[in-house]
């Protein structure tokens, strides 16, 4: 792992956390990008070299939705870039670490995604996350 890449953050209207994140961090969102295969549309915040990503759900079913339903907004998941996802994969499940999805998924921000079970990381979801080349 390379690097805190982001801090992900489930929010209810996008809109409104947009503008309370530019208020408070002194710029404007980068990016907003909707991932059809997760459900949630996306929103980037450049924070020296790491970034916050918002995300809304995009269906009432979806895992930001439930997020929200059983924990209430707040922080989501902690992502960290690695330079060989699938390498990461295998290294973290030799080690016993439950993955939730078993290949890489498209993720937002141009990145290969999986990710890691609460359980193995003390009730945190982790995030693994590698550039799209």
């Amino acid at each position: 792992m390379t690097k805190i890449e982001h801090i992900g953050i489930a929010v209810k209207d996008l809109d409104h956390a947009e503008s309370i994140y530019e208020q408070l961090l002194g710029s404007a969102s980068y990016k907003r990008e909707e991932v059809e295969s997760q459900a949630v549309i996306t929103s980037f915040f450049q924070v020296g070299p790491n970034k916050i990503e918002l995300l809304v759900s995009t269906r009432p079913d979806g895992p930001i939705a439930k997020a929200i339903e059983k924990r209430g907004e707040g922080i989501h998941h902690i992502a960290f870039a690695v330079a060989d996802i699938r390498a990461e994969m295998a290294r973290l499940k030799a080690q016993g670490f439950t993955l939730l999805n078993e290949e890489p998924a498209p993720g937002a921000d141009n990145k290969l995604v999986c990710f890691i079970h609460p359980k193995n990381a003390n009730g945190v979801l982790v995030e693994l996350c590698q550039e799209i080349a």
